[in-house]
């Protein structure tokens, strides 16, 4: 390739890359809204704690 000729773009891929992002915002958005609807709060730290060996 010599320095004259540009790079080839590939717009499917670009496009695909581009469409991947905004649904990423988009769901990170709905994520924070979801959050400061519904506080996970304690119940969080309690799914942590369910993972010890019961005794018998």
């Amino acid at each position: 390739m010599s320095q004259d000729e540009t790079p080839i773009i590939d717009f499917n891929s670009e496009r695909a890359k581009r469409i991947h992002d905004l649904k990423d915002k988009r769901l990170n958005e709905m994520r924070q809204q979801f959050e400061q609807a519904m506080p996970l709060g304690k119940a969080a730290k309690k799914a942590k704690k369910a993972n010890k060996p019961k005794k018998r």
